[in-house]
């Protein structure tokens, strides 16, 4: 009996220490959730600068970017990213305290990369996190220019594209403004655009000249998110109903 009792403090300071380090392994874990998230955030197809993504990834909530290597996306093995995220766990019963982990992870983004892709363990660089300086603001589009160079055609009259072509060539647009014309059923519709960074809603400008009527206006917000079609020469063309 005496012989268990006195087992019993270094059996408790065993199973402690298990609690410790598997604690300490729960908390790496959800440090490295953290960054196979990012890792989400930062996926996609669209061609980006290594500085474009490290920008992406400095912006994610609980990520700190201290290394960045490749060019682009779309050059060699694509940007490696090395984020350091943090995450916690309790220790259990026997030592209710918090243990909070900071851990090192590599992110890779290619467009070979795959969704949910597990970020490699890798040793945290010297030094602080690196900074980014915000992107170059897009060029404004020009509503009323636009709307004071597009001809306007008599009820009776014939939209000339080709008149609608040049008008557009005399604003003498920012390269980075694309533009897209199209005739259909004696109508020429425009757009004007900007890149968009396929999460917020796309600046543009639509344009329709018909015979009576010449019009500039910006599609509804909800209309210039993803995916919804509003900064289309289709939409300027034939216009979606305005949302409720």
């Amino acid at each position: 009996m005496r012989r268990l009792l006195l087992l019993a403090p270094l059996l408790l300071c065993c199973v402690g220490c298990g609690v410790v380090q598997s604690s300490e392994d729960e908390a790496t874990d959800a440090a490295r959730e953290v960054a196979r998230k990012a890792g989400e955030r930062l996926y996609g197809q669209r061609p980006r600068t290594a500085e474009e993504v490290g920008r992406s990834a400095s912006d994610l909530d609980g990520v700190e970017v201290l290394r960045v290597t490749g060019t682009s996306t779309h050059d060699g093995d694509g940007v490696d990213v090395i984020v350091r995220t943090s995450g916690s766990a309790y220790n259990g019963w026997l030592d209710p305290e918090e243990i909070v982990v900071r851990r090192c992870f590599a992110v890779r983004v290619s467009p070979r990369s795959e969704w949910g892709e597990e970020p490699r363990d890798v040793g945290c660089p010297d030094g602080p996190p690196l900074t980014f300086a915000p992107p170059p603001a897009p060029p404004r589009l020009p509503y009323e220019e636009l709307r004071a160079k597009l001809p306007g055609v008599p009820e009776d009259g014939r939209v000339d594209e080709q008149e609608v072509r040049r008008a557009l060539a005399a604003l003498d647009l920012d390269p980075a403004i694309r533009t897209e014309v199209k005739a259909d059923g004696g109508r020429v519709g425009v757009l004007l655009s900007v890149k968009g960074n396929g999460f917020d809603p796309q600046d543009c400008l639509l344009a329709r000249v018909s015979p009576g009527a010449t019009e500039v206006w910006v599609p509804p917000r909800i209309q210039r998110m993803p995916g919804e079609g509003g900064c289309s020469v289709g939409n300027a063309l034939d216009p979606q109903p305005a949302p409720h």
